[in-house]
């Protein structure tokens, strides 16, 4: 069996939120927080909250804007969060709606028709509902039979995905259509000098197939691990609601960024070179290292630990977080998308995401012309 990557699709909302805008907004809130409430903070009862600046958003991690669902009430400091509409039950739900638009540009460029595919997969970090799955909603909505269903491993939802539908391609599937919305402005705490600016939202889609009749990326390899860690968590649900004194707004993300920096680095850095070894690859033969768009600080990092310091030019690792910012699954298939023509026939790529969980997925792929 071929099984590539035939097609993939992108789409994004209107709205972009600058670092300045971001900025402007927080320190506007920060500013009236820590004047109404004066007299706590010097007596030591509470602690003062902090404003930031665009250039500590750069340093820090490289975004640089930001695309939302909705920036008006993200930068209401009133609200600081998303107005999004609520839609009926008969109308197509945020996610299914923006997955549908990604799938079908996806599927223009992998030649496949709704008829062609019998899997729909959306794995992301950020599902707006429980049930029913919004897979099956974006399957329904694209006239696709088969089966589908909704998957969820964080930041490492894609690379878990291509596995899921490499395993159904194996099992008889013909074609799988993975999708990846993450609508992350609407559980981001903009409250947060620590991660106000982290975040953005966004669909992916990619086909994957089994084929020797098209050009694509062929799966060569994949490794997955997980390990259990407090160090990135967003503990919302519905259980929140009937928590006694749930404090809903602070159950949002929260991270150690310092651990998660110092621990996850070498942890990918030694997955990769791994897989490389077991495939018998030089770490210098691979054309493009598509990771999960974080933090530009840490990707720049792995790419050392892999490669040496020494080889390690800019782009081998493509970085499209300083327009996109973090947008969790789906920032290592933009950099796929955006980047996939700078890869010629035979030569490698390397997908990994990390995130949550902890969560690594690798996927070392081989581009072939047809």
């Amino acid at each position: 069996m071929s099984i590539r990557i035939t097609g993939t699709g992108l789409y994004h909302p209107e709205d972009v939120i600058s670092n300045e805008e971001l900025v402007e907004s927080l320190n506007a809130y920060v500013e009236r927080f820590n004047l109404e409430n004066a007299e706590k903070i010097a007596a030591g009862e509470l602690e003062a909250l902090r404003g930031s600046s665009a250039e500590f958003i750069e340093k820090a991690s490289g975004v640089k804007r930001r695309y939302v669902a909705e920036k008006t009430g993200i930068l209401d400091i009133d609200r600081l969060r998303p107005k999004l509409r609520e839609r009926s039950n008969d109308e197509l739900s945020i996610q299914a709606e923006w997955g549908v638009i990604a799938a079908k540009q996806a599927m223009e460029n992998a030649g496949v028709t709704a008829e062609d595919i019998d899997v729909v997969i959306l794995s992301c970090s950020n599902l707006q509902r429980a049930y029913p799955a919004v897979a099956i909603e974006i399957q329904t909505a694209l006239g696709i039979q088969g089966y589908a269903y909704d998957m969820n491993v964080a930041c490492s939802a894609a690379t878990f995905g291509i596995k899921q539908a490499y395993d159904a391609i194996k099992a008889g599937a013909r074609r799988v259509l993975l999708v990846n919305v993450e609508v992350t402005s609407g559980h981001t705490d903009f409250r947060s000098r620590d991660c106000h600016f982290i975040f953005g939202d966004v669909a992916t889609a990619s086909i994957i197939e089994d084929t020797t009749t098209k050009t694509g990326f062929e799966v060569l390899d994949i490794n997955l691990f997980t390990q259990f860690s407090n160090n990135i968590r967003n503990n919302f649900g519905f259980l929140n609601m009937s928590e006694v004194d749930a404090d809903i707004d602070n159950n949002r993300f929260r991270q150690d960024g310092r651990k998660v920096f110092k621990e996850v680095c070498p942890l990918v850095a030694k997955m990769i070179t791994k897989q490389l070894q077991k495939n018998e690859i030089d770490p210098a033969n691979v054309k493009r290292y598509w990771l999960h768009q974080a933090n530009a600080s840490m990707n720049e990092l792995i790419l050392k630990l892999v490669v040496g310091k020494e080889n390690a030019q800019p782009d081998l690792v493509p970085i499209i977080l300083d327009e996109f910012a973090n947008t969790s699954s789906a920032g290592v298939m933009i950099a796929l998308h955006r980047t996939a023509h700078e890869v010629n026939d035979g030569e490698y790529g390397v997908l990994c995401s990390f995130g949550a969980g902890y969560s690594v997925g690798s996927i070392l792929v081989q581009k072939k012309v047809v």
